[in-house]
């Protein structure tokens, strides 16, 4: 029964330093930072990003041109990267800009076989992921950068 109280204790004081290094003052300054940009930015980042995404799928290609990873990771990272600047700043109107991008995903899933290109159902599946996970992730660190604010 002691080895667990001290166990607990050791949790304890382990969490609370964990909790303290994300309140740090290095923390604040990166989240004030962090906050800003995306707060002056998030629709150029977005619409960017939007479009990379877009010509990476649309460009007809003789054959896909071999990287590290999985394909599925790939769409998983782009739409959870695409997501994260609008869930971080989450405008008025930020649930019918998601839907946007899942029916954007979905028609450039519907549009790439004629570009030469496979159009997937578990791509939009991975998409979709992305954003959600991207929603998530952004709204943790819109919640940590508000607390230590």
């Amino acid at each position: 029964m002691k080895n667990y109280h001290a166990v607990l204790q050791l949790l304890s004081l382990i969490s609370n330093d964990i909790i303290y290094s994300l309140f740090s003052h290095e923390t604040h300054q990166l989240c004030h930072a962090l906050a800003d940009f995306f707060y002056d930015h998030w629709t150029l980042i977005s619409i960017l990003i939007l479009a990379l995404i877009t010509v990476l799928s649309l460009t007809p290609q003789a054959e896909l041109p071999v990287v590290s990873g999985s394909d599925k990771t790939h769409h998983f990272i782009a739409y959870a990267t695409l997501m994260f600047a609008v869930a971080f700043v989450k405008p008025k109107q930020w649930q019918w800009i998601a839907v946007f991008f899942f029916c954007w995903s979905g028609a450039i899933e519907l549009i790439q076989p004629y570009v030469n290109r496979y159009g997937e159902w578990l791509d939009l599946a991975a998409n979709t992921g992305g954003l959600i996970s991207g929603f998530i992730i952004a709204r943790i660190a819109a919640y940590i950068c508000q607390k230590t604010s």
